[in-house]
């Protein structure tokens, strides 16, 4: 027997193919207003820090000419929904109708949300549908956003200098990423005059792979500097590179090509079937690790800079790293200023119950915050959750469990505090 639920995914996915990029997510709301009866389905897309989303309507709608008009989450039901991962039903006082929002996520990586009005209060087998019609959203997004700037469009709600658009179109492409051995996420806020900060990581057959690197120097010079050591990386990777001759070429590109100036930086890659790490660290500061509650630095040797025209080599190292550790590589701009005078392990013990993607953003808010929102360095974090080869946990795949109207619903605890403005 046919799944019929199945069957009417599957029609909105094609349909969804068979629309012009720019009205993709159209597809998805005419689908449900027919299905459902909803009096108003849209898509709210996350910004780029994690702090707003962007209602996104009908593709008429939207003006790409005028900047996107950002709703901040911070204390809403919004953000209450992206942090638990689960969908989210209350009656609208005075009306018989119902809203239900709905988390947009795929494999760890929160795109935003669904959220609609229905005539009636939805039972589960309507939550289902709705449920797996946002994750269907989230693959006709990431499916679309080559082909137009609306995504990236929705992303922005302050202006970008040229040097951060630069910066931005070098990270990956999902900010945040689930398997079942892990969970990472990387949080990247440039300053006023951009540093050169980029994070990386790629899943293979055998491997994740992650770096953290800081370009010298500030503004298009750095993010230039950072696009020719990140090509450089991401080349020698794809022709199966290992991590020391990764290294190498970084540093041969850099020389060559840099004028004088270098990049410090962090390789890791971990083996997705025994767990062994390898790590290569470039000049960079030392990384942090969060094992049953408490950090500490670990503090491998540290090679030169890639493109420090001294002789050199680079040493392939290991790190102890071990089921449930969480791993937190970072730059300078998380510790030097104002950001100091943060207790950065202590803030870090302080996130550990949330999903890497809420601690990265949490961890970069408070430097943020520590520097009256005018930083002097880019902040830059990457936060790795290691649950061991033989774990098949994913945190994102929720079903449609659902959270309650009440005030704290749903909500992870996160560190008090002023520094963090999510609270």
């Amino acid at each position: 027997m046919r799944n019929r639920g199945m069957d009417e995914l599957g029609e909105a996915l094609a349909a969804a193919e068979a629309a012009p990029p720019v009205e993709s997510v159209d597809v998805i709301a005419t689908t449900l207003r027919r299905q459902l009866g909803a009096r108003s389905v849209s898509f709210l897309i996350t910004d780029f820090t994690g702090a707003s989303v962007v209602r996104l309507g009908t593709a008429d709608d939207i003006d790409l000419e005028r900047p996107a008009d950002p709703i901040a989450v911070s204390g809403t039901v919004y953000d209450r929904v992206i942090r638990a991962q689960q969908p989210h039903v209350e009656a609208i006082e005075g009306s018989a109708w119902t809203r239900v929002i709905a988390p947009v996520t795929n494999r760890g990586d929160a795109l935003g949300l669904l959220e609609l009005h229905l005539p009636h209060h939805p039972g589960p087998d309507t939550l289902l549908k709705i449920s797996r019609s946002a994750h269907a959203l989230s693959y006709i997004i990431i499916a679309n956003r080559p082909f137009t700037d609306l995504y990236q469009w929705g992303r922005r709600t302050t202006p970008l200098s040229l040097a951060a658009e630069i910066q931005y179109q070098l990270l990956p492409s999902s900010l945040a990423c689930e398997a079942a051995q892990f969970a990472v996420a990387g949080a990247l806020e440039p300053a006023e005059h951009v540093g050169g900060d980029t994070f990386d990581y790629v899943i293979d057959r055998d491997h994740v792979q992650l770096s953290v690197t800081d370009a010298m120097g500030h503004d298009v010079d750095a993010a230039l500097l950072a696009t020719l050591l990140v090509g450089a990386l991401r080349r020698a990777r794809r022709q199966g590179a290992g991590l020391a001759e990764q290294a190498r070429i970084a540093d041969q590109a850099v020389a060559e090509h840099s004028g004088g100036r270098y990049v410090t930086g962090q390789l890791l890659r971990i083996s997705l079937h025994d767990g062994q790490t390898e790590f290569v660290n470039a000049g960079h500061p030392w990384p942090l690790r969060l094992r049953a509650g408490k950090v500490e630095e670990i503090k491998p040797a540290i090679d030169m800079p890639f493109g420090f025209l001294a002789p050199h080599t680079y040493t392939v190292q290991r790190l102890d790293l071990r089921d449930g550790d969480r791993l937190i590589m970072l730059t300078d701009g998380m510790q030097e200023r104002s950001a100091a005078h943060l207790d950065l392990p202590a803030l870090i013990e302080s996130t550990q119950d949330l999903h890497p993607r809420e601690a990265a953003r949490v961890l970069i808010e408070h430097v943020v915050s520590a520097h009256d929102g005018l930083l002097h360095d880019d902040a830059t974090v990457m936060c790795l959750d290691w649950y061991g080869t033989e774990s098949t946990r994913r945190d994102a795949d929720h079903g449609a469990d659902v959270i309650d109207a009440s005030p704290t619903a749903g909500q992870h605890t996160a560190p008090p505090g002023p520094a963090d403005p999510r609270k």
